[in-house]
């Protein structure tokens, strides 16, 4: 009998896709795969205390804006909703399915959506400015309403206090972009700048999710 190293079939790497539309497609799945599994893991970390709620209340909020994202991208004929895929790929995720038909950390309560839309809004806000950025999305007119609507929606949550420095650095920015013209471009220092301020603004508001009641 020929010994495997004399069968090179064996140990061919078999591919899933033929092209780049196709290896794409197949990313996108991994990632929806990815999220769904991560959040009901986070459930039953929840039900056997070993998150506190505050850690929860952040974590699920963050997964489920991703979620929404993921989802977008492999809807379709073959996955209309989330339990076609789901039952597909045979993910065992009675957990998270409720908690994405909820829309909302088990935490929080059912207050007509009001707190924890905005929560949502916020998280999904802060991450599609920063991925404009770094995709060199820089025009004045194509930063400038969400960040507008990045600061309306952090006024409206009634929970998070005017000092919050994340309101202080998105207010200095909506200056700075109001003396633009719509077509005139950040440079790259103001860029980078940016994103970081984001980014410790996004830190923060974390916290300030861990910290509260």
């Amino acid at each position: 009998m020929a010994s495997d190293a004399n069968r090179p079939e064996l140990i061919e790497e078999v591919k899933l896709f033929r092209n780049a539309r196709e290896r794409e497609k197949y990313d996108n799945m991994a990632d929806l795969f990815a999220v769904v599994n991560t959040l009901q893991h986070l459930e039953k970390a929840f039900l056997r205390d070993c998150v506190t709620p505050k850690e929860y209340t952040a974590a699920c909020t963050k997964l489920l804006v991703q979620y929404k994202a993921a989802f977008k991208q492999v809807h379709g004929d073959e996955f209309p909703n989330i339990e076609a895929f789901v039952k597909k790929y045979r993910l065992d995720c009675p957990a998270a399915l409720e908690r994405i038909k909820e829309d909302r950390p088990i935490t929080i309560k059912d207050d007509k959506g009001n707190t924890s839309k905005c929560i949502a809004d916020i998280v999904s806000l802060f991450i599609t400015i920063m991925d404009k950025l770094r995709l060199e999305i820089k025009a004045m007119d194509e930063l400038q309403p969400d960040l507008r609507d990045l600061m309306d929606t952090m006024n409206r949550l009634s929970s998070l206090p005017s000092s919050f420095e994340g309101k202080q650095k998105v207010s200095s920015w909506l200056d700075t972009l109001s003396n633009m013209q719509a077509s005139d471009e950040l440079s790259d220092t103001q860029v980078r700048q940016l994103i970081f301020d984001l980014e410790s603004s996004y830190n923060a508001f974390n916290r300030f999710l861990h910290e509260s009641s």
